[in-house]
């Protein structure tokens, strides 16, 4: 099934698809069908933060987890509107998104920022999985490694990181997300070798996890785990349709 040692890493990110009651169904049908491919992927469902605490709760003694799709720097004060890492840790999460497109592109985050929340997560106790990608006009003028290292080495240089955690990057092409347009396998593998290489020199001694997010199907998806370098996906859309979904698990557990 795999070319890797482990898992493969399934990651779920729901982003404003579902309400309350439809996460937890969905959590709760997942659950059922958990034994089924636990032994063979490792899966996290990323829920609004609304419905984190009882996705949550539904995967208690899961082999499944639960993370969060964004979370502010600061533990606590007046941010209105802003969840911190540590609550979310307190609701059940045990991982974080940090970085994903629609957070830099649509919500302005910088680079800083994520760095600040990167440290955050950490701090609190979470795995980070930070996305990073190029947008339409940097593919265009073959910069794509060039805005990849960029945010890359703004997110890790001089970071210290927690022995025994793991380390997780996504590549999300901006201009794939959500738009039907997925990256070429092999523009993938070339982009997701050159990451491999980066973290070694900006964390020597540590093997990366690295995902692909961008578009992903369960028509494609099998062309994107062949790739050397690529040991899961980071899914939007269909992540958030049962179907969907359990067709992308089958994939990966034959």
């Amino acid at each position: 099934m795999s070319k890797f040692e482990d898992k493969y890493y399934l990651f779920a990110n729901w982003k404003m698809y579902l309400d309350l009651a439809e996460s937890v169904n969905l959590a709760t049908a997942l659950k059922k069908e958990e034994a089924g491919f636990a032994d063979k992927v490792k899966m996290v469902l990323f829920p609004s933060a609304l419905a984190m605490n009882e996705v949550a709760k539904v995967m208690r003694g899961a082999v499944t987890a639960v993370g969060a799709q964004n979370v502010h720097w600061v533990d606590k004060g007046g941010y209105t509107g802003e969840v911190s890492a540590p609550m979310c840790a307190a609701a059940g999460s045990q991982y974080a998104l940090v970085g994903h497109s629609e957070r830099r592109h649509l919500f302005h985050e910088t680079n800083h920022e994520v760095r600040q929340k990167i440290e955050a997560v950490l701090g609190a106790g979470l795995t980070p999985v930070l996305c990073a990608g190029e947008r339409t006009e940097e593919r265009d003028a073959g910069k794509t490694l060039e805005a990849v290292e960029i945010q890359l080495r703004a997110a890790f240089d001089g970071l210290t990181w927690p022995a025994g955690r793991e380390l997780i990057v996504a590549y999300e092409p901006v201009w794939a997300i959500g738009t039907g347009n997925a990256c070429d396998p092999a523009e993938a593998e070339k982009a997701h070798k050159y990451i491999n290489d980066l973290m070694g020199e900006l964390m020597p001694g540590i093997i990366p996890v690295l995902l692909y997010g961008g578009s992903v199907r369960p028509n494609n998806v099998a062309d994107y785990l062949r790739q050397e370098h690529v040991q899961g996906v980071l899914v939007g859309g269909a992540s958030a349709k049962l179907e969907s979904w359990v067709e992308i698990v089958k994939v990966c557990t034959m």
